[in-house]
């Protein structure tokens, strides 16, 4: 297995395996096409985000995005990492370790003060990689955001 930085080529696997990903939003491939994956990957070349994938015999099985935040609380960057995925057939033989691996010496080359993660699945696997709580991770969604009053609006 090699993990390397994702590239442009990149784009059908990565959306293959970000379609199985997501259960909160559904990928719109002309949206990711034009606007996100090319964002995505500029800001990794701008070393604002780390964008990786994990080769297994000539095909990406999964990638990692992460993106690096400047903070006044740590007195540094943070690495928060946003999206993790692999290929559910290879799930247990250690491609997302390796991908929070190389996060992680990222993180450790960029001097960044810290790496988080948010999840709502995957607790026990970050655990076992030395992740520790430390936080509840609240979000405002965008389809909230037509009552800024306070409430939410009317269901």
């Amino acid at each position: 297995m090699t993990v390397r930085p994702a590239v442009s080529a990149d784009a059908d696997d990565v959306h293959r395996l970000l379609s199985a990903f997501v259960t909160s939003h559904r990928p719109d491939r002309a949206v990711f096409d034009e606007v996100t994956f090319p964002h995505v990957l500029r800001a990794a070349a701008e070393g604002r985000a780390e964008f990786l994938v994990a080769e297994r015999e000539s095909r990406v099985a999964g990638y990692v995005l992460a993106v690096r935040m400047p903070t006044l609380f740590a007195g540094g960057t943070v690495l928060e990492l946003l999206e993790l995925t692999v290929d559910a057939h290879l799930r247990g033989q250690g491609t997302g370790t390796a991908l929070v691996r190389a996060c992680q010496a990222r993180a450790l080359a960029a001097r960044d003060v810290e790496v988080t993660v948010p999840t709502r699945r995957a607790a026990a696997f970050y655990r076992r990689l030395g992740f520790q709580e430390t936080a509840v991770h609240l979000k405002w969604a965008k389809e909230h955001r037509t009552d800024l009053s306070g409430t939410r609006p009317p269901s």
